[in-house]
């Protein structure tokens, strides 16, 4: 593997890498880098957490190093989310420069450009080799008792290890949230009902202090551990989550909670990722020590965040959302509703079909048995005439 000085990095970048704790380059950084700092067009396709970020801003600092000059460079992102935290490189990577950046949310347009250079990461498997991926299969009415446990374990061993968990809704999110403050752990929660600034707000902090930071996942840097509280239902999210540690050369851990019925969702990830996960091996007689405990604590959270109206904010949130999307709430819930009894019909009609075929199969079996029957008693009447 070649050296920063080696691809042509000027010797400020590559200082400000060293302080990053970036020492040599990745793949995507190795092929791609070259070919950007040439002038020429590039595509670059690589795992999550490979350097991808890094590999198309280094070049973009030394060329505006070389000629400093007005708007320079305009980065497209499918998020905001992911526009934030490149504009948070370009200033923590540019900050000998001065640099000044602007973020802008929202908007649409065309972008074309002429035949790019082209480089893909070749792998068998799509998660990166860093990854220990593991699972611990348990009942669902046990889950937050091995949460606990886990994030105890990893805290004694490691107190200044990041972990983050990835619920399945913005309710569990901060149930979770209110429970594992109880247990006296630094908590922060991230879910789409928080306002954006807020949400980023968060980010930041977890971004810039050294604490344990348990949350519902964006991208924060050197996390050591992402927790699935639920297996999730595709693959491509399984990846995404997982993506979340083991990020450029570092070693992580993913811990996803699997019930009787993930079963399935786990073979479908094995099969995606090309890799098998493993058990992490658990003490039940520990987890079941503190069992009660947190079913009690998590119950007087879920009163104390009923108190709050949180699912009447959420439906609020939801009309929010669809406003801002240019769609009538009122109109939605309709369809909505229509939708339902469209699938209520549907189900009815197939439970009828199911009944009418059932009827008719028995009717046939009666009168198989019937015509057997006859037969039998033709039989024994010529017998008997005989």
């Amino acid at each position: 593997m070649s050296d920063f000085s080696s691809l042509g990095l000027a010797d400020w970048l590559i200082k400000q890498c060293k302080q990053l704790g970036i020492n040599k380059p990745t793949p995507v950084q190795e092929n791609c880098m070259p070919p950007i700092l040439e002038g020429r067009d590039c595509l670059g396709c690589a795992k999550t957490g490979s350097g991808k970020t890094a590999a198309f801003v280094l070049p973009v600092l030394q060329k505006l190093s070389q000629d400093p000059y007005g708007i320079f460079c305009l980065v497209l992102t499918p998020t905001r989310e992911l526009a934030y935290q490149i504009a948070e490189q370009f200033r923590v990577i540019g900050k000998p420069l001065g640099l000044r950046d602007c973020i802008v949310v929202g908007g649409m347009g065309n972008l074309t450009m002429n035949k790019p250079f082209f480089w893909e990461s070749k792998s068998e498997t799509r998660t990166v080799e860093e990854l220990d991926q593991r699972y611990i299969l348990a009942p669902e009415k046990i889950k937050d008792a091995y949460l606990v446990h886990l994030i105890q374990n990893f805290t004694d061993q490691h107190s200044d290890w990041s972990i983050i968990i990835f619920c399945k809704t913005c309710k569990d999110c901060q149930i979770l949230t209110m429970m594992l403050r109880k247990f006296n752990f630094p908590t922060i929660s991230l879910h789409s009902m928080m306002k954006q600034v807020r949400s980023l707000a968060v980010t930041c902090i977890a971004f810039l202090t050294v604490i344990r930071r348990i949350s519902r996942g964006l991208d924060i840097p050197t996390v050591q551990v992402v927790i699935n509280h639920n297996t999730p239902g595709l693959p491509k999210i399984y990846i995404h989550r997982v993506g979340r540690t083991a990020r450029a050369g570092r070693n992580g851990v993913s811990i996803t909670m699997v019930t009787q019925y993930d079963i399935h969702l786990v073979h479908a990830i094995e099969e995606q990722t090309q890799s098998k996960l493993k058990e992490y091996e658990v003490e039940e007689k520990d987890v079941l020590k503190i069992l009660t405990q947190v079913n009690v604590t998590r119950r007087e959270c879920e009163i104390r965040l009923e108190a709050t109206d949180f699912d009447e904010k959420k439906e609020v949130h939801k009309r929010k959302q669809l406003i801002l999307e240019g769609k009538d709430p009122e109109m939605e819930a309709k369809r909505k509703a229509e939708l339902e009894k469209i699938k209520k019909h549907k189900k009815k009609f197939k439970e009828r079909v199911q009944e009418s075929v059932l009827q008719q199969q028995a009717e046939q079996r009666q009168r198989s048995l019937l015509k057997k029957k006859r037969r039998l008693e033709q039989k024994k009447a010529k017998l008997e005439a005989k």
